[in-house]
């Protein structure tokens, strides 16, 4: 006889994974605010910023947008990370997975 499986510890299991994703997502999105800059901004405008970015459907600006973040992702990771930006393990804290592009002050 097979043994039961136990659905309610893997239920949490998968609570607590999806926690820790959401809490990394947060911290990245807010090293990346920090390493581009964007930290400068009062939260207001940050938030309207970000609303014109969500809300914009113009693939142009999409695509520039995209451009210019990957370029920027591409120019950090040729530099050698400063101590300040590598956490307690040694490795850098930049964030390469992050999906949202910079703000360009000038198009936002």
């Amino acid at each position: 006889m097979r043994k039961p499986r136990d659905y309610d510890a893997e239920l949490k299991g998968l609570e607590a994974k999806a926690k820790e994703l959401k809490t990394r997502k947060v911290q990245q999105l807010g090293e990346l605010v920090i390493a581009t800059g964007a930290d400068a901004f009062s939260a207001d405008e940050l938030a309207g910023a970000l609303i014109v970015l969500a809300e914009t459907t113009d693939t142009g600006k999409r695509e520039a947008w995209a451009k210019r973040g990957a370029a920027f992702f591409q120019r950090r990771s040729r530099r050698p990370a400063k101590a300040t930006d590598r956490n307690a393990k040694g490795s850098p804290t930049q964030s390469g997975g992050a999906q949202s592009a910079p703000l360009d002050k000038g198009t936002a």
